[in-house]
């Protein structure tokens, strides 16, 4: 017996989940899982199925592709771990975190490499038997450097690149390299306080409350479509440091769990916004 998920994102018409459940039953599979959303707004339709049994993916795609709307998109994602490699700077705190919720199994995924602009973090990295590939930008054009970059991580042909503080921007060509699969933890709950220097922008504005974004990279700054944001309260004692200080604690969580909604197939990307079921 294998397990799959089917995601469904089309647009809304009347019967949907029974015709997609009845093609399921029509092929003796057993529903685990199902979960649906309909945005009125637009008319679209999302569902995520999980699913259980001996598979004919052809098949199975084949009686969708009748029975659904035009327009419409179903995957078939199977159960297999996610493979992931991980773009670092010098800021130890999320890397650290996906390597301990990794070795812990709390976050399912295959971490096949991290590359540093910098290798201030091979020593961590390398505790839990990750290669670590130190890649100066050092005298490279930004094309240069990032032309190295890709050589390693198209040579693994990860399902996801993530940003751990990788404190670089990426050029457009490195984006379209990986669509809908570079994921980025922003310093601020946006779209507050863009840009550089994040909680001294907050700590001028006098905020009350501060917390971290993680978004799939577009080619717009940190204006990707938004998985997961969280908050935490500070008051007038809270100096700029003491809010970078608490900022980083949000940070790890919030990528962590952005990460782990991901793999599992949750998210659906509509336009500039995510849809997770």
């Amino acid at each position: 017996m294998e397990r799959k998920t089917l995601l469904t994102g089309c647009p809304d018409s009347r019967g949907l989940i029974a015709q997609i459940t009845n093609i399921c039953f029509k092929h003796q599979l057993n529903i685990v899982h199902n979960s649906e959303f309909v945005d009125y707004s637009t008319g679209q339709f999302f569902m995520r199925t999980e699913l259980e049994g001996i598979f004919n993916d052809h098949t199975l795609m084949l009686d969708l592709d009748y029975a659904l709307p035009k327009n419409s998109e179903r995957r078939l994602v199977g159960a297999e771990r996610k493979r992931v490699v991980i773009m670092v700077t010098k800021e130890a705190h999320c890397l650290g975190d996906l390597l301990i919720k990794t070795f812990d199994g709390s976050l399912d995924i295959q971490i096949d490499a991290v590359i540093g602009n910098y290798d201030n973090l091979q020593a961590l990295t390398e505790k839990f038997d990750v290669p670590y590939h130190y890649v100066s930008h050092e005298g490279l054009t930004r094309e240069a450097h990032e032309a190295k970059m890709l050589e390693i991580i198209d040579s693994i042909n990860p399902d996801y690149v993530v940003l751990a503080k990788y404190m670089r921007v990426l050029t457009p060509e490195f984006v379209s390299r990986y669509p809908k699969r570079i994921i980025n933890i922003h310093h601020s709950f946006l779209p507050a306080f863009i840009g550089a220097k994040p909680y001294q922008q907050a700590f001028e504005r006098g905020v009350k409350i501060i917390g971290a974004t993680a978004h799939f990279v577009t080619n717009d700054l940190d204006e990707g479509p938004i998985i997961k944001q969280q908050v935490i309260p500070v008051d007038h004692n809270f100096t700029a440091q003491d809010m970078a200080r608490a900022g980083r604690d949000v940070e790890k969580q919030v990528l962590s769990k952005a990460l782990g909604l991901v793999v599992e197939d949750r998210v659906f990307v509509y336009g500039n916004r995510t849809v997770i079921l």
